[in-house]
């Protein structure tokens, strides 16, 4: 059997974002579309679907990583931000979407709370590993 880091994390993150269709608890909210994901981007997210995407991606985060917390999350998703003629320098995504993106999986019961983050939920672990199966 195969887990969730020997696929294609493209492939795994496309077959999960489509399967996160069907919970209800995640829903973009009406801002999502005006707001950049940080402060390193020029726009917000041209994707229709940006908010499953970024969703399907933290949850194999999870998986991968164990317990997260939303700081680290920020790092992992931050950019480069220009500063014309002067060096560039790494910018923290948005913690806002972040912590959003959590909160909604904490309630559909995929992600829980710990001490120093979040990890999955024994449901949400049992959960990637059938669309790991699908995903081959």
């Amino acid at each position: 059997m195969s887990s969730v880091r020997e696929i294609d994390s493209q492939k795994f993150v496309n077959t999960l974002k489509d399967k996160l269709k069907t919970v209800k608890e995640l829903e973009a909210p009406k801002w999502s579309g005006i707001v950049k994901t940080g402060v390193s981007k020029i726009r917000p997210p041209q994707q229709d679907d940006f908010w499953l995407m970024r969703s399907a991606s933290i949850l194999r985060r999870l998986y991968v990583d164990g317990v997260v917390g939303v700081n680290r999350l920020s790092l992992y998703y931050g950019g480069r931000k220009k500063y014309g003629h002067s060096p560039a320098h790494t910018e923290r995504a948005s913690r806002n979407t972040i912590r959003k993106i959590l909160q909604q999986l904490e309630k559909s019961g995929l992600v829980e709370k710990e001490k120093r983050g979040r990890k999955l939920t024994s449901r949400g672990r049992s959960f990637l590993d059938k669309i790991t199966k699908e995903a081959k």
